[in-house]
């Protein structure tokens, strides 16, 4: 895996393999040679495919996702985590979550939304010290307390969530605090996700497995996405962010440009052939697991044109930054409220924002063995 590549600037070596061939052979971590995936049109294939499952993981990148954990912790992962589920057991695990995650519930959030996010632009703009780290005093806390809005997680709760869920933590941490709120919701349910989730007929770890990935999933490509979208939009020339300001009803296109160009995944968790797998280009023995990179796939001049120039006025649509299928994110609908909210806030609240430097312009060690990035400091003024 090429690891001298940064979210807006790819690794050539993930480039050239893409204009090779639609796929080339991976060593994982496990000593497994399986695939690397690079073309966008591929990439909808295998993802879509019922012939793949998910139902177990092979990493790119060493490293124990689930070290040291209980063995009741074991089990709720095992059998409640949707993204390691295929067919029926997946959907009914989707469908305890889903009904306050679609377009119509994203709305209904907007109006808080916009709240969080003026609550923590004020916060900013009263900082003495400059620069500040955006990260830090800005895209972090909006996606923590969005995510907690949404889950359920009370306000007094709040900082509890921040310090396991963005702060250093380990995953028995993480399991624990989702087991207590999940009990909480089961004497007291509101109209969140986890209230859902309690009065489902899910069993027992099938709940509190499904509990932690929602508590955990997507809050850190949102943090990431607001970040990463800044840099791009601030490093240069700043045209696409000056063009974003004056044109601000752009902001629906941006968003899913932001999305295409700046995924916290540089591959998506592998799907594993069931059986062997033919395609025009590509034969897939069954065992072998392929995994999808996201830069080079999205960045593919077969599917997009100029793709490597970052455009906020393009028609990003078809991208695969939200995953696809039936394993695509389940909370997408409310990451673009969020993201479009956080941006527009800046936009209209610090119109001189100026980008005085970002760790993730430098390749940094990745943030987990499926590989995904790090979004690091990005250091601003105004």
């Amino acid at each position: 895996m090429p690891t001298d590549g940064t979210q807006l600037s790819p690794s050539p070596t993930l480039l050239a393999w893409r204009e090779e061939s639609a796929a080339t052979r991976l060593e994982y971590a496990d000593g497994h040679v399986g695939w690397i995936v690079t073309r966008h049109e591929l990439a909808t294939e295998i993802l879509r495919d019922p012939r793949f499952t998910r139902e177990f993981t092979r990493l790119p990148m060493s490293g124990e996702p689930h070290a040291n954990i209980d063995a009741d912790a074991t089990e709720s992962i095992r059998v409640g985590g949707p993204l390691d589920n295929d067919g029926s057991v997946h959907a009914r695990l989707r469908r305890a979550i889903t009904g306050r995650l679609s377009v119509k519930a994203a709305r209904s959030y907007r109006p808080r939304i916009e709240e969080i996010v003026q609550e923590q632009l004020a916060s900013l703009q009263q900082a003495e010290a400059r620069p500040i780290d955006l990260t830090a005093a800005y895209s972090e806390p909006i996606s923590a307390r969005v995510h907690c809005l949404v889950m359920g997680v009370p306000a007094d709760r709040e900082d509890e969530y921040f310090d396991v869920f963005v702060g250093a933590s380990t995953l028995q941490d993480k399991f624990d605090f989702a087991r207590a709120r999940l009990a909480e919701k089961r004497g007291a349910p509101s109209v969140d996700v986890l209230s859902d989730l309690a009065s489902s007929d899910l069993s027992r770890h099938e709940k509190e497995g499904l509990a932690l990935v929602m508590l955990s999933a997507g809050r850190d490509s949102v943090a990431h996405l607001i970040s990463t979208s800044t840099v791009a939009l601030l490093r240069e020339d700043r045209s696409q962010w000056e063009w974003l300001r004056t044109n601000p009803e752009g902001m629906v296109r941006a968003v899913e440009e932001f999305v295409r160009v700046g995924s916290l995944f540089l591959t998506l968790f592998s799907r594993t052939a069931k059986e062997d797998v033919v395609y025009d280009s590509l034969t897939v023995r069954a065992g072998e697991s392929v995994s999808v990179a996201l830069p080079a796939a999205n960045r593919d001049p077969r599917r997009f044109d100029r793709p490597d120039t970052f455009d906020v006025q393009r028609d990003a649509y078809g991208h695969l930054g939200f995953g696809y299928g039936i394993h695509g994110c389940a909370g997408q609908q409310v990451a673009r409220v969020a993201i479009t909210e956080a941006i527009s806030a800046l936009l209209r609240g610090l119109p001189t924002l100026e980008l005085v430097d970002a760790d993730q312009l430098r390749p940094m060690p990745f943030a987990h063995p499926v590989a995904t990035y790090k979004t690091g400091a990005v250091r601003v003024e105004w």
